[in-house]
């Protein structure tokens, strides 16, 4: 069976009867069965998409179908689904069965989506490589010897192996875009509030939002136009209408570049010289392309490190070893329970992140860390606001290397340096998009990001479809 990269060629082919569902699904679980040393799912629903499968080709044949039938997707492992186990690839949530879906989800499934199963991923999201979960690592089916990116790796490199058409992650601080960039893939971060967080496990619930991962900006528009809209499970979902994409213009846009991102010292010269590339294509094609000076570039890793943690700390207080999940097997009262449980199941990285979290939080350091960081999100916010109300996008890299070598990046700050060029669209709530525009002289893909002004998405559809045509 070819390999189909988006869902208009395998709706062509339903139709036209070159093809059927059932058959699709078995090729997509023949594939994920052919390549489970990469350690990308945790578990495939093969018998329920089967079913499913077989249920939609007769809704096709009578022609009562929904907007995604023919999509096979698959689900980062911290997007809860009825009857399914969640468990944020940690072992605190070993064998938990969710009892309610995610928004999302079920509006995916009620225009006829396929699910196949959940994705590998950083221990609760936390992570730019996924080396961080309980289950193992997950390798990059372009090179296996790379990670895919973190933490929405397992979903990335789900759709960058043909084990699926789309995928859906998180994003907290680059989750989605970062794995998109490695993998070669489109990957979209949309305005806070926009898709509704009801039903993913919380990281940190003022920066997370899910977002769809595909190989086409037009199957990326579908699942956002389905996925988004006001929700009353999420109080924190806008009411705004989503309006329908009605495809790319031709006014040229003005686009603007942070001038600091070129100087920064972590950005490998053949992630430069791309983008530089990029910036010359925009020019050629008619856009006007600028650098700007953005001065607190340095400044959002810090803040954004010391504002997620202390939400993950209040966040993941709630697994306990009581309520639910893990509970050690050598407690002994209330106290034990907690410290053991905790310790023993929590993974390294998000001890870590608890720590940094509850300390900043702490009666003695709230104002000198916390109160801090948080007044550093208000300049960056209004800083980024005022350079568009000038400019239609932001365009940096998306990352600052490609996919690096597994195991390779050991000291924690280094792999938190990987997310600075993503962290502005979470700290800002500003929607942001990844697209596969440029190869690195090694012939691995890498991504370019733009940020749009809040629920602007169409302006990111629109410079897409133009640059991803040329």
């Amino acid at each position: 069976m070819q390999d189909y990269t988006d869902l208009s060629s395998i709706k062509a082919d339903l139709d036209a009867g070159k093809l059927s569902l059932p058959d699709l699904v078995e090729h997509y679980v023949a594939r994920i069965e052919q390549r489970t040393h990469l350690n990308i799912f945790l578990e495939v629903w093969k018998e329920e998409a089967k079913a499913r499968a077989e249920a939609i080709q007769s809704k096709i044949k009578d022609g009562t179908a929904g907007r995604l039938a023919g999509a096979v997707i698959a689900v980062k492992d911290n997007i809860c689904i009825t009857g399914h186990k969640v468990t944020a690839s940690s072992k605190i949530l070993e064998g938990f069965e969710s009892i309610y879906s995610a928004t999302a989800i079920e509006r995916l499934l009620a225009e006829d989506a396929i699910l196949i199963g959940r994705c590998n991923c950083d221990e609760f999201a936390m992570g730019s490589s996924n080396e961080n979960s309980a289950y193992g690592i997950v390798r990059n089916p372009l090179d296996e010897n790379r990670v895919p990116g973190g933490s929405s790796g397992g979903s990335a490199a789900a759709v960058a192996a043909g084990m699926c058409l789309m995928a859906l992650g998180s994003d907290t601080g680059g989750s989605i875009r970062q794995p998109a960039s490695f993998c070669g893939l489109v990957g979209l971060k949309p305005t806070y509030g926009r898709i509704s967080r009801y039903g993913l496990i919380a990281y940190a619930s003022s920066f997370d939002q899910i977002g769809p991962l595909s190989r086409s900006i037009e199957d990326s528009i579908l699942l956002y136009e389905i996925m988004a809209g006001r929700d009353i499970m999420d109080g924190t979902t806008s009411s705004k209408k989503v309006e329908p994409f009605q495809g790319a213009g031709e006014k040229p846009f003005k686009i603007a570049y942070l001038q600091e991102c070129m100087e920064s010292e972590g950005m490998t010269p053949s992630v430069k010289q791309a983008f530089e590339e990029q910036v010359r294509k925009l020019e050629a094609a008619g856009h006007t392309v600028e650098a700007v000076p953005f001065p607190l570039l340095e400044s959002i890793i810090p803040a954004y490190y010391i504002l997620t943690t202390a939400e993950a700390s209040s966040n993941l207080a709630r697994f306990d070893g009581i309520h639910y999940g893990y509970r050690s097997e050598e407690a002994k009262d209330i106290n034990s329970t907690y410290v053991l449980s905790r310790s023993e199941a929590f993974g390294e990285e998000v001890k870590r992140r608890i720590l940094l979290g509850t300390f900043v939080l702490s009666a003695g350091y709230y104002d000198a860390y916390y109160t801090k960081a948080q007044k550093l999100r208000r300049l960056v916010k209004e800083k980024t606001e005022e350079i568009l109300s000038d400019y239609d996008l932001i365009m940096t890299p998306s990352t600052p290397t490609v996919a690096f070598a597994l195991d390779s990046v050991k000291d924690p700050i280094s792999m938190y340096l990987q997310d600075i060029f993503t962290v502005q669209a979470n700290l800002t709530g500003l929607p942001a998009i990844s697209l596969p525009l440029a190869t690195a002289d090694d012939g691995m893909p890498l991504g370019i990001q733009f940020l749009a002004k809040a629920f602007h998405e169409d302006v990111l559809f629109d410079i897409a479809e133009r640059t991803m045509q040329h």
